[in-house]
C-alpha cells in the first residue's frame, strides 16, 4: 500500500515535466513572431527572441518576424518570403514588420520592411545589418543573428530616414578626436604666440642682388611599381536589393544574400 502512494505521489511531478519538455519542443515552431519551420532555434532560445522581438518592435511600432524553411518548393526566396507576408499580413491586419526569412537548403537570407519600416530600414540600411549577420550565420549561430538583426534593425530606425547610420560623422569617437584637435590647435596657437614673434628669416642672411642660380638639371634615379591584391568577398554573394512587390501588392525595401 505504501509503495502504490508513493508511485501516486511522483505522478503530478512526472505530468508537469512531460508538459514542459512538450511546451519547450513546440516553441521553436510556434509563435506569434517565430515561424522555424527549418527548426534552427531550440525552444529556450526561441522564447528569448521572441521576447527579445515584443520589446524592440514596441519601441519601433512593427512586428520583428523570422520564418525558416527547408526549402522554398522552386520559388525564389523573395517570392517565398512576400506570399508568408501576405497571408499573415491578411490574417492579422497588421503591415509594419521587418521580416528575415532563411531557406537554409539554398543557403540564403532575404531581409524586407513593410510599411513604415519600407522607410526605416531602407536598402542601404538592410545591406548595414545584412553585413553584421553573414558572419553569424555562415558559422551556424543563427539564435545570435536573429537577436543582432532585431537590435541592430532596431537601432538603425532611430534615425531620419536617407541618413546613413553608420556614417563617420555621426560616431562619439569622432566628436571626441574633433574636440581633441580644436583643444590642441587652440592651446598650440596660444603656446606659440605666448613666445613673440621671430622676425628673421633665411633671407635676412641672403644678398640677393649679389646671388644667382649657376645651373640647374634633373636626374632620373628610379622607377618603383606598387602591386595591390584586389580583396575577395567574404561576406557572401548578393542578389535581390533594393526591395519590390509582393504578389499581393504590398510594397518592401530589402535586400538578400547567399551564405
Amino acid at each position: 500500500m505504501k509503495k502504490f502512494s508513493c508511485k501516486l505521489a511522483w505522478m503530478p511531478i512526472v505530468a508537469l515535466l512531460l508538459f514542459f519538455i512538450s511546451g519547450l519542443s513546440v516553441s521553436a515552431q510556434t509563435g506569434d513572431l517565430i515561424y522555424d519551420e527549418a527548426g534552427l532555434l531550440s525552444g529556450g532560445e526561441a522564447q528569448e527572441l521572441e521576447a527579445l522581438a515584443e520589446q524592440y518592435g514596441a519601441e519601433q511600432n512593427v512586428d520583428f518576424l523570422f520564418l525558416t524553411t527547408d526549402s522554398t518548393e522552386g520559388q525564389s526566396i523573395e517570392g517565398y518570403m512576400g506570399d508568408f507576408f501576405d497571408a499573415r499580413a491578411d490574417s492579422t491586419g497588421r503591415e509594419d514588420a521587418v521580416l528575415l526569412t532563411i531557406d537554409i537548403g539554398g543557403r540564403e537570407v532575404y531581409l524586407a520592411g513593410f510599411g513604415t519600416a519600407e522607410q526605416t530600414l531602407d536598402p542601404e540600411r538592410v545591406d548595414l545589418v545584412l553585413d553584421r549577420i553573414i558572419p553569424e550565420m555562415q558559422s551556424g549561430d543563427y539564435a545570435d543573428a536573429f537577436e543582432e538583426t532585431v537590435v541592430t534593425s532596431s537601432e538603425y530606425m532611430e534615425y531620419r530616414p536617407g541618413v546613413n547610420p553608420e556614417s563617420i560623422f555621426l560616431k562619439s569617437w569622432f566628436h571626441l578626436a574633433i574636440a581633441i584637435l580644436l583643444a590642441g590647435v587652440i592651446v598650440g596657437s596660444m603656446l606659440y604666440n605666448a613666445g613673440g614673434k621671430v622676425t628673421t628669416t633665411p633671407g635676412t642672411y641672403v644678398d640677393r642682388d649679389h646671388t644667382r642660380v649657376r645651373s640647374q638639371n634633373d636626374r632620373f634615379r628610379n622607377k618603383t611599381v606598387t602591386r595591390r591584391k584586389v580583396p575577395k568577398n567574404k561576406d557572401g554573394g548578393g542578389f535581390g536589393g533594393g526591395g519590390g512587390m509582393t504578389g499581393g501588392g504590398r510594397s518592401f525595401s530589402g535586400g538578400g544574400r547567399s551564405f
